[in-house]
Protein backbone atom coordinates (compact mmCIF):
# COMPACT_ATOMS: atom_id res chain seq x y z
CA UNK A 1 0.00 0.00 0.00
CA UNK A 2 1.34 3.45 -0.89
CA UNK A 3 2.75 5.51 1.95
CA UNK A 4 2.51 8.76 0.07
CA UNK A 5 -0.06 11.40 0.78
CA UNK A 6 -2.73 12.63 -1.56
CA UNK A 7 -1.63 12.53 -5.18
CA UNK A 8 -2.83 16.05 -5.97
CA UNK A 9 -0.34 18.38 -4.30
CA UNK A 10 -0.69 22.11 -4.17
CA UNK A 11 1.90 24.65 -3.09
CA UNK A 12 2.21 25.64 0.51
CA UNK A 13 -0.08 28.40 1.71
CA UNK A 14 1.14 31.66 3.18
CA UNK A 15 1.58 32.07 6.91
CA UNK A 16 -1.64 31.73 8.91
CA UNK A 17 -2.78 32.58 12.43
CA UNK A 18 -5.26 30.25 14.14
CA UNK A 19 -6.97 29.98 17.51
CA UNK A 20 -7.34 26.88 19.65
CA UNK A 21 -10.76 27.27 21.28
CA UNK A 22 -10.48 23.92 23.03
CA UNK A 23 -13.08 21.48 24.32
CA UNK A 24 -13.67 22.44 27.96
CA UNK A 25 -15.40 25.00 30.16
CA UNK A 26 -18.20 26.06 27.85
CA UNK A 27 -21.51 24.84 26.55
CA UNK A 28 -21.59 24.17 22.78
CA UNK A 29 -23.10 27.56 22.01
CA UNK A 30 -20.13 29.24 23.65
CA UNK A 31 -17.71 27.49 21.30
CA UNK A 32 -19.84 28.45 18.33
CA UNK A 33 -19.88 32.10 19.36
CA UNK A 34 -16.08 32.05 19.62
CA UNK A 35 -15.72 30.59 16.12
CA UNK A 36 -18.01 33.30 14.73
CA UNK A 37 -16.02 35.97 16.56
CA UNK A 38 -12.73 34.53 15.28
CA UNK A 39 -13.95 34.79 11.71
CA UNK A 40 -15.05 38.39 12.21
CA UNK A 41 -11.64 39.29 13.60
CA UNK A 42 -9.84 37.75 10.64
CA UNK A 43 -8.30 34.55 11.97
CA UNK A 44 -7.63 31.97 9.28
CA UNK A 45 -8.46 28.83 11.27
CA UNK A 46 -10.28 27.83 14.45
CA UNK A 47 -9.44 24.53 16.13
CA UNK A 48 -11.80 22.68 18.45
CA UNK A 49 -10.77 19.87 20.79
CA UNK A 50 -12.15 16.38 20.20
CA UNK A 51 -12.62 14.97 23.70
CA UNK A 52 -14.98 12.52 25.35
CA UNK A 53 -13.91 13.81 28.78
CA UNK A 54 -12.04 17.03 29.63
CA UNK A 55 -8.39 17.38 30.63
CA UNK A 56 -9.43 18.97 33.91
CA UNK A 57 -12.35 17.51 35.85
CA UNK A 58 -13.24 20.95 37.24
CA UNK A 59 -13.76 22.23 33.68
CA UNK A 60 -17.18 20.55 33.99
CA UNK A 61 -17.80 20.53 30.21
CA UNK A 62 -16.81 18.47 27.19
CA UNK A 63 -18.80 19.12 24.02
CA UNK A 64 -18.95 16.57 21.18
CA UNK A 65 -16.94 18.25 18.46
CA UNK A 66 -18.40 16.55 15.37
CA UNK A 67 -21.86 17.87 16.16
CA UNK A 68 -20.40 21.27 16.96
CA UNK A 69 -18.29 21.61 13.82
CA UNK A 70 -21.20 21.35 11.41
CA UNK A 71 -23.06 24.06 13.29
CA UNK A 72 -19.97 26.29 13.33
CA UNK A 73 -19.35 25.85 9.62
CA UNK A 74 -22.97 26.68 8.86
CA UNK A 75 -22.76 29.85 10.97
CA UNK A 76 -19.62 31.13 9.20
CA UNK A 77 -18.50 31.67 5.64
CA UNK A 78 -14.71 31.75 5.37
CA UNK A 79 -12.92 30.50 8.43
CA UNK A 80 -11.59 26.96 8.27
CA UNK A 81 -11.84 24.62 11.24
CA UNK A 82 -11.24 21.11 12.39
CA UNK A 83 -10.72 18.80 15.35
CA UNK A 84 -7.53 19.25 17.34
CA UNK A 85 -7.08 16.23 17.03
CA UNK A 86 -9.25 13.23 16.22
CA UNK A 87 -8.24 9.58 16.75
CA UNK A 88 -8.96 6.99 14.03
CA UNK A 89 -7.51 4.14 16.10
CA UNK A 90 -10.63 1.99 16.36
CA UNK A 91 -11.89 2.99 19.81
CA UNK A 92 -14.27 5.95 19.63
CA UNK A 93 -13.73 6.19 15.90
CA UNK A 94 -13.20 3.67 13.15
CA UNK A 95 -11.23 5.17 10.22
CA UNK A 96 -14.12 4.53 7.82
CA UNK A 97 -16.41 6.68 9.99
CA UNK A 98 -13.84 9.50 10.09
CA UNK A 99 -13.49 9.22 6.31
CA UNK A 100 -17.24 9.52 5.81
CA UNK A 101 -17.72 12.30 8.38
CA UNK A 102 -14.86 14.39 6.97
CA UNK A 103 -16.02 13.86 3.39
CA UNK A 104 -19.54 14.96 4.28
CA UNK A 105 -18.31 18.20 5.86
CA UNK A 106 -16.05 18.90 2.88
CA UNK A 107 -18.95 18.14 0.54
CA UNK A 108 -21.11 20.71 2.31
CA UNK A 109 -18.40 23.30 3.07
CA UNK A 110 -15.70 22.72 0.43
CA UNK A 111 -12.17 23.46 1.56
CA UNK A 112 -13.15 24.66 5.02
CA UNK A 113 -12.83 21.47 7.03
CA UNK A 114 -9.36 20.40 8.23
CA UNK A 115 -8.61 16.88 9.42
CA UNK A 116 -5.89 16.29 11.99
CA UNK A 117 -5.26 12.90 13.58
CA UNK A 118 -3.26 11.58 16.51
CA UNK A 119 -2.73 8.66 18.88
CA UNK A 120 -5.22 9.86 21.51
CA UNK A 121 -5.46 9.88 25.29
CA UNK A 122 -6.78 7.22 27.62
CA UNK A 123 -9.44 9.54 29.05
CA UNK A 124 -11.13 9.63 25.65
CA UNK A 125 -10.50 6.15 24.29
CA UNK A 126 -10.49 3.68 27.20
CA UNK A 127 -14.30 3.67 27.58
CA UNK A 128 -14.46 2.30 24.03
CA UNK A 129 -11.53 -0.16 24.17
CA UNK A 130 -11.32 -3.40 26.08
CA UNK A 131 -7.72 -2.42 26.76
CA UNK A 132 -5.46 0.61 26.37
CA UNK A 133 -2.91 -0.17 23.63
CA UNK A 134 0.74 0.78 23.92
CA UNK A 135 1.86 4.00 22.26
CA UNK A 136 3.62 2.05 19.51
CA UNK A 137 0.44 0.19 18.68
CA UNK A 138 -1.57 3.40 18.68
CA UNK A 139 0.95 4.96 16.32
CA UNK A 140 0.60 2.00 13.97
CA UNK A 141 -3.17 2.30 14.19
CA UNK A 142 -3.01 6.00 13.25
CA UNK A 143 -0.81 5.26 10.24
CA UNK A 144 -3.04 2.43 9.07
CA UNK A 145 -6.13 4.53 9.77
CA UNK A 146 -4.76 7.34 7.58
CA UNK A 147 -4.16 4.89 4.75
CA UNK A 148 -7.70 3.58 5.09
CA UNK A 149 -9.19 7.08 5.09
CA UNK A 150 -7.28 8.03 1.95
CA UNK A 151 -8.37 4.84 0.22
CA UNK A 152 -11.97 5.61 1.10
CA UNK A 153 -11.71 9.14 -0.31
CA UNK A 154 -9.84 8.19 -3.48
CA UNK A 155 -11.22 4.81 -4.59
CA UNK A 156 -13.50 5.03 -7.60
CA UNK A 157 -14.96 1.60 -6.94
CA UNK A 158 -15.65 -0.87 -4.15
CA UNK A 159 -12.49 -2.10 -2.45
CA UNK A 160 -11.19 -4.44 0.23
CA UNK A 161 -8.81 -3.34 2.98
CA UNK A 162 -6.66 -5.89 4.74
CA UNK A 163 -4.53 -4.21 7.37
CA UNK A 164 -3.00 -5.32 10.64
CA UNK A 165 -5.68 -3.59 12.71
CA UNK A 166 -8.45 -2.71 10.26
CA UNK A 167 -10.15 -4.90 7.70
CA UNK A 168 -13.06 -4.17 5.41
CA UNK A 169 -14.72 -6.16 2.68
CA UNK A 170 -16.15 -4.33 -0.34
CA UNK A 171 -16.68 -0.78 0.93
CA UNK A 172 -17.19 2.42 -1.05
CA UNK A 173 -17.78 6.07 -0.19
CA UNK A 174 -20.88 7.41 -1.92
CA UNK A 175 -20.95 11.01 -0.61
CA UNK A 176 -17.50 12.19 -1.55
CA UNK A 177 -15.31 15.16 -0.67
CA UNK A 178 -15.42 18.09 -3.09
CA UNK A 179 -11.78 19.10 -2.60
CA UNK A 180 -8.39 17.42 -2.39
CA UNK A 181 -8.50 16.90 1.36
CA UNK A 182 -5.31 16.79 3.41
CA UNK A 183 -4.56 14.87 6.58
CA UNK A 184 -2.40 16.51 9.23
CA UNK A 185 -0.73 14.26 11.80
CA UNK A 186 -0.03 15.32 15.37
CA UNK A 187 3.62 14.68 16.17
CA UNK A 188 4.96 15.55 19.61
CA UNK A 189 7.83 13.06 19.71
CA UNK A 190 10.49 12.20 17.11
CA UNK A 191 8.86 8.97 15.82
CA UNK A 192 5.52 10.60 15.18
CA UNK A 193 7.16 13.65 13.61
CA UNK A 194 8.83 11.42 11.05
CA UNK A 195 5.60 9.48 10.49
CA UNK A 196 3.79 12.78 9.85
CA UNK A 197 6.18 13.49 7.01
CA UNK A 198 5.96 9.98 5.62
CA UNK A 199 2.21 9.41 5.84
CA UNK A 200 0.64 12.84 6.28
CA UNK A 201 0.26 16.10 4.40
CA UNK A 202 1.52 18.13 7.32
CA UNK A 203 2.69 18.14 10.92
CA UNK A 204 0.98 19.65 13.94
CA UNK A 205 2.96 19.95 17.17
CA UNK A 206 2.98 21.69 20.56
CA UNK A 207 5.50 24.29 21.67
CA UNK A 208 5.25 23.27 25.33
CA UNK A 209 6.86 19.97 24.34
CA UNK A 210 8.78 21.25 21.33
CA UNK A 211 10.02 24.82 21.79
CA UNK A 212 11.73 26.69 18.98
CA UNK A 213 15.14 25.03 19.28
CA UNK A 214 13.75 21.50 19.49
CA UNK A 215 11.51 22.13 16.47
CA UNK A 216 14.54 23.39 14.55
CA UNK A 217 16.99 20.67 15.61
CA UNK A 218 14.84 17.55 16.05
CA UNK A 219 11.16 17.66 15.08
CA UNK A 220 11.23 19.47 11.74
CA UNK A 221 14.31 17.62 10.36
CA UNK A 222 12.66 14.27 11.14
CA UNK A 223 9.38 15.41 9.56
CA UNK A 224 11.26 16.46 6.44
CA UNK A 225 13.24 13.22 6.41
CA UNK A 226 10.00 11.23 6.52
CA UNK A 227 8.55 13.22 3.65
CA UNK A 228 11.62 12.84 1.44
CA UNK A 229 11.76 9.09 2.13
CA UNK A 230 8.57 8.64 0.09
CA UNK A 231 9.31 11.22 -2.58
CA UNK A 232 7.41 14.18 -1.16
CA UNK A 233 8.70 17.75 -1.12
CA UNK A 234 8.63 18.92 2.53
CA UNK A 235 8.79 22.57 1.44
CA UNK A 236 5.25 22.17 0.09
CA UNK A 237 3.87 20.63 3.29
CA UNK A 238 2.32 22.29 6.31
CA UNK A 239 4.04 22.76 9.67
CA UNK A 240 1.62 23.86 12.39
CA UNK A 241 2.73 24.84 15.90
CA UNK A 242 0.45 25.42 18.88
CA UNK A 243 2.19 28.20 20.79
CA UNK A 244 2.35 28.47 24.57
CA UNK A 245 3.51 31.83 25.95
CA UNK A 246 2.81 33.99 28.98
CA UNK A 247 3.42 37.49 30.33
CA UNK A 248 3.50 36.14 33.88
CA UNK A 249 6.72 35.60 35.77
CA UNK A 250 7.72 31.92 36.12
CA UNK A 251 6.65 31.54 39.76
CA UNK A 252 3.23 33.10 39.12
CA UNK A 253 2.76 30.94 36.04
CA UNK A 254 3.56 27.77 37.99
CA UNK A 255 1.08 28.73 40.70
CA UNK A 256 -1.82 29.76 38.45
CA UNK A 257 -1.57 27.03 35.80
CA UNK A 258 -1.54 23.96 38.03
CA UNK A 259 -5.14 23.13 37.31
CA UNK A 260 -4.29 22.51 33.65
CA UNK A 261 -0.79 21.12 34.15
CA UNK A 262 -1.96 17.52 33.94
CA UNK A 263 -1.44 17.65 30.18
CA UNK A 264 2.33 17.84 30.76
CA UNK A 265 2.47 15.35 33.64
CA UNK A 266 4.24 12.08 32.87
CA UNK A 267 1.71 9.31 32.35
CA UNK A 268 -1.32 11.59 31.97
CA UNK A 269 -2.02 10.35 28.44
CA UNK A 270 -2.37 6.85 29.89
CA UNK A 271 -4.71 7.88 32.74
CA UNK A 272 -8.42 7.48 31.95
CA UNK A 273 -9.78 9.51 34.90
CA UNK A 274 -9.77 13.33 34.47
CA UNK A 275 -10.00 13.73 38.24
CA UNK A 276 -6.67 11.96 38.61
CA UNK A 277 -5.15 13.90 35.71
CA UNK A 278 -6.06 17.18 37.35
CA UNK A 279 -4.44 15.98 40.57
CA UNK A 280 -1.33 14.95 38.62
CA UNK A 281 -1.02 18.55 37.51
CA UNK A 282 -1.51 19.81 41.06
CA UNK A 283 1.31 17.52 42.23
CA UNK A 284 3.84 18.52 39.57
CA UNK A 285 7.05 20.20 40.75
CA UNK A 286 7.01 23.90 39.95
CA UNK A 287 10.05 23.59 37.69
CA UNK A 288 8.18 21.18 35.41
CA UNK A 289 5.38 23.70 34.90
CA UNK A 290 7.80 26.62 34.53
CA UNK A 291 9.64 25.04 31.61
CA UNK A 292 6.42 24.34 29.66
CA UNK A 293 5.95 27.83 28.23
CA UNK A 294 7.78 30.80 26.71
CA UNK A 295 8.10 33.96 28.81
CA UNK A 296 7.44 37.27 27.11
CA UNK A 297 7.74 40.76 28.60
CA UNK A 298 5.61 42.53 26.02
CA UNK A 299 3.82 42.10 22.70
CA UNK A 300 7.03 42.77 20.77
CA UNK A 301 8.48 39.64 22.37
CA UNK A 302 5.44 37.65 21.22
CA UNK A 303 5.69 38.95 17.66
CA UNK A 304 9.41 38.16 17.62
CA UNK A 305 8.79 34.61 18.89
CA UNK A 306 6.13 33.94 16.27
CA UNK A 307 8.38 35.42 13.58
CA UNK A 308 11.16 33.02 14.56
CA UNK A 309 8.80 30.07 14.11
CA UNK A 310 7.74 31.51 10.78
CA UNK A 311 11.37 31.77 9.71
CA UNK A 312 11.78 28.06 10.54
CA UNK A 313 9.14 27.24 7.94
CA UNK A 314 6.09 27.09 10.20
CA UNK A 315 3.03 27.74 8.06
CA UNK A 316 0.49 28.24 10.85
CA UNK A 317 0.81 29.37 14.45
CA UNK A 318 -2.02 28.42 16.80
CA UNK A 319 -2.84 30.74 19.70
CA UNK A 320 -4.33 29.08 22.75
CA UNK A 321 -7.40 31.06 23.81
CA UNK A 322 -10.05 28.61 24.94
CA UNK A 323 -13.47 30.26 24.97
CA UNK A 324 -12.10 33.53 26.37
CA UNK A 325 -13.59 36.10 23.98
CA UNK A 326 -11.56 38.92 25.49
CA UNK A 327 -8.36 36.98 24.79
CA UNK A 328 -9.49 36.16 21.24
CA UNK A 329 -10.07 39.90 20.67
CA UNK A 330 -6.78 40.90 22.29
CA UNK A 331 -4.75 38.49 20.18
CA UNK A 332 -6.68 39.73 17.15
CA UNK A 333 -5.64 43.31 17.91
CA UNK A 334 -2.05 42.71 19.01
CA UNK A 335 -0.91 39.79 16.84
CA UNK A 336 -3.02 39.47 13.69
CA UNK A 337 -2.04 42.79 12.09
CA UNK A 338 1.62 41.71 12.02
CA UNK A 339 0.97 38.52 10.07
CA UNK A 340 -2.12 39.02 7.93
CA UNK A 341 -1.56 38.97 4.19
CA UNK A 342 -1.23 42.42 2.69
Amino acid sequence: MSRKGSSKKSGKKGFEVAVDIGENESDPQGFKECVILSEKLGYDVAWLGDHFMPWAHSSDRSAYVWSLMGSCLEATRKIRLGPYVTTPIGARYHPLIIAQAAATLDNMYPGRFLLTVGTGEAMNEVPFFERWPSWNERMERVVEGVQMIRKMWESKSFFDFDGKYFKANQVYLYTRPRTDMKIYISGVGPKMARAAGEFGDGLITLSHANPLERCRDVIFPLFEEGARSVGKDPSKMEKIVSLSFTFKDPETFARTERRYAGIIAKGSFDEPDPRKIEQMGMDLPAEEIIKSTAYCKNWNDVIELISKFKDLGVTQIVLQTGTDKKLIRTFGQKILPHFKKK
